[in-house]
Order: structure tokens, then C-alpha cells, then sequence
């Protein structure tokens, strides 16, 4: 009996479970911009990295080049200008702020 115990402690959706829960409670979602975007070009000038330009209808960020402004300034600029805050978390994108620091490493180097 004491050895299934073990056996259960040692499972590995047991150690899934914890590891997600905590890395969930750390991780950030990328930023987007919704439809609601009225095309006041107040945010590209702001977003130190350029992720954001002008797309086909409206505004659009990179989440390629995106830290949420992670090694520039404290929280991200383009939703601090935005006037109608239409800048807005993106679920489909998750990244913990160790991910967004290694990209503006990156983008720093290039």
C-alpha cells in the first residue's frame, strides 16, 4: 500500500497539474488591438520595438516583436495612449514575463 502512494505521488499528470496552475499564475497574453480601433495612430509612435503598424482596416501588433513593453517601461505604452482602449489581452498568445524579457533580449541584439 505504501508503494502505490508513492507510485501516485510520482504521477506525472499530478506534476502537470502543479507546474501549470503555478506557470498560469505567471504568464502574460500578448496584446492586440480589437476592431473597435478608430485609427488614431497615437499608439505606433509609442511601442519602443515598432510591433505595432498600420494594417488593412486598423492598427495591428506584431506578437512577434510585442514584450508588452517588458525592458522598456513598466506597463505597455500603446494602452496607456490608447483612447478608446481597444488594446486588449490575446488568450490565443500566452508568454511569461522570463518569455517577453528573452524576446526584447533578441530584438535588442538585431
Amino acid at each position: 500500500m505504501n508503494t502505490e502512494r508513492r507510485k501516485d505521488r510520482k504521477h506525472p499528470l499530478r506534476r502537470f497539474r502543479r507546474t501549470s496552475i503555478a506557470s498560469r499564475r505567471k504568464a502574460k497574453m500578448a496584446l492586440k488591438i480589437s476592431d473597435e480601433c478608430i485609427n488614431c495612430d497615437v499608439c505606433e509612435p509609442e511601442c519602443p520595438n515598432t510591433a505595432i503598424s498600420q494594417g488593412e482596416e486598423i492598427y495591428e501588433i506584431s506578437p512577434d516583436k510585442c514584450t508588452e513593453c517588458i525592458g522598456h517601461y513598466d506597463e505597455p505604452q500603446c494602452q496607456q495612449v490608447c483612447p478608446v482602449d481597444c488594446i486588449q489581452l490575446d488568450p490565443a498568445i500566452v508568454e511569461s514575463p522570463d518569455q517577453l524579457m528573452q524576446k526584447f533580449i533578441r530584438l535588442m541584439k538585431v
